[in-house]
């Protein structure tokens, strides 16, 4: 096992550097970079003005269209584009190697400090969905599969296929609308993780805020990953229900919930927590982010997306960085968790 997890960890170097060499192809590729954005600014076009996106996206030579020469030399210098593009990657992965994402352009910081200071929303979003998705989802794929056929699983599976069918941000605007104001009921806030005045509030009274602004772009996250993982946990237990060692041990004259939870759980849990990685990626870094924008939480999801807008280079490959990492980070956690829940499994054998 420990030279399949060296293996792992050596494959995500060259990965990394992969996902970057194309990212940074498609980068160059795209209009309207930093310096063009930076021109637009200066001549007034950026901002709100009408047209002002379509313009500032038409070229550095349309641009830059009666600057001084010498101040176009400047724009490019700060923002490092007095070099060739084949120059700005070898520095870059130069820096990356360091750790070093570098500086922001257009907000005044470190993109390592920008990130530590987004990743709290981020984390706790993803933490609180994650553990309550599985909460619920696990002990009701297990009654749905012991109870298959049964009235309960009837309905059960309808609001399940329902869930599954509805986007969360599309469930996130049917929260708002319904508890957040759009309705007679004002129940939740729909702006920000804590309130104006958090400050001020006493301790008991600073985690009641927090927990009440999470439940709605909580909820929303929840939707989706609870519908699947539902039907996963029910069609592993199903399967499992009918092998020939659960019928041996119901013929023991073991009892029904002992059959279930220490001979059927362990096995049937190895296709759920096979899931887990895909469900962790999925939350953290997919979903969160159209969550992130719709409730204003200032999270790495949110900020990544203001940065492609902006074209702002060194916060997107940044949190492009940090979210491949951290996704390889938890396959390979993945896997872990699954030899610790079956240890027959040789990842050394397999990859041989």
């Amino acid at each position: 096992m420990t030279g399949y997890i060296l293996r792992r960890l050596l494959l995500i170097i060259p990965t990394l550097l992969a996902i970057l060499l194309v990212n940074f192809a498609i980068v160059q590729a795209a209009p309207g970079g930093p310096v063009e954005q930076a021109v637009a600014r200066l001549q007034g076009i950026g901002g709100s003005a009408p047209g002002a996106r379509s313009e500032a996206l038409q070229g550095e030579s349309r641009a830059s269209r009666g600057l001084d020469p010498k101040l176009l030399d400047d724009i490019k210098r700060q923002y490092g584009f007095d070099k060739t593009a084949s120059e700005r990657l070898w520095l870059m992965l130069g820096q990356y190697a360091r750790l070093d994402f570098g500086q922001s352009f257009f907000r005044g910081a470190k993109v390592t400090d920008l990130i530590l200071d987004k990743l709290p929303v981020t984390l706790s979003l993803g933490f609180w969905a994650t553990l309550i998705t599985y909460l619920v989802s696990i002990p009701l794929g297990i009654r749905k599969a012991v109870r298959h056929g049964s009235r309960f699983d009837a309905w059960s599976s309808a609001l399940i296929v329902i869930g599954y069918a509805l986007p969360s941000f599309l469930f996130a605007l049917l929260l708002i609308v319904v508890f957040a104001g759009g309705t007679s009921l004002n129940w939740f806030p729909v702006r920000g993780l804590v309130s104006d005045d958090f400050d001020q509030l006493s301790l008991l009274g600073k985690v009641a805020d927090y927990f009440w602004h999470l439940v709605l772009p909580v909820g929303a996250l929840v939707i989706g990953g609870f519908a699947t993982l539902t039907l996963l946990t029910k069609n592993a237990f199903l399967d499992e229900i009918t092998r020939q060692y659960v019928i041996t041990a119901r013929a023991k004259g073991l009892s029904e919930r002992r059959v279930l939870y220490r001979h059927v759980l362990r096995n049937a849990m190895l296709l759920v927590v096979a899931g887990l990685p895909q469900a962790l990626i999925t939350v953290f870094f997919a979903g969160s982010l159209l969550i992130e924008v719709i409730f204003s939480l200032d999270g790495l999801g949110r900020m990544s997306y203001e940065a492609a807008v902006s074209r702002d280079y060194p916060v997107v490959f940044g949190t492009l960085f940090i979210f491949t990492l951290a996704g390889l980070l938890i396959r390979l956690l993945g896997d872990l968790c699954y030899t610790a829940l079956d240890p027959r499994i040789d990842f050394d054998t397999r990859a041989h």
